[in-house]
């Protein structure tokens, strides 16, 4: 396992939702489209997020390439959403990950770390 594979951090997400971006890039064929919506957009139950270095994974779905990330805490909400953009396989995606653990801050400080780490590594 190299350095890269190691995982920093694991969450329960309430709320994922993957979709294909751009609105130019090429179609997702219907199986796919299903086990995403089976595993991660219609299923009502916390969602396994994994960060392993310049990789995410959601359920059992690997995104790499990320990029544009955005880690946020919403006013008046208790919770901490992330959004990315991504590949998986030779398709791209938008990510929507919301978390309203009890420890909604740590993983914010947590993936805002996380996200310096990765612009750090590629100017």
């Amino acid at each position: 396992m190299s350095s890269d594979d190691a995982i920093i951090m694991s969450y329960l997400a309430e709320k994922v939702h993957v979709h294909r971006w751009p609105q130019d890039s090429p179609l997702w064929d219907p199986i796919t489209v299903s086990k995403l919506d089976q595993s991660i957009n219609k299923n009502p139950g916390k969602k396994q997020i994994v960060v392993r270095g310049s990789a995410l994974s959601v359920e059992d779905f690997t995104f790499h390439s990320l990029c544009k990330i955005g880690v946020s805490v919403p006013f008046f909400k208790e919770e901490c959403t992330m959004i990315l953009e991504a590949q998986f396989c030779d398709l791209y995606a938008h990510i929507h990950i919301t978390t309203r653990s009890e420890n909604y801050i740590d993983i914010f400080n947590k993936l805002t770390i996380w996200k310096k780490s990765l612009i750090s590594e590629n100017p």
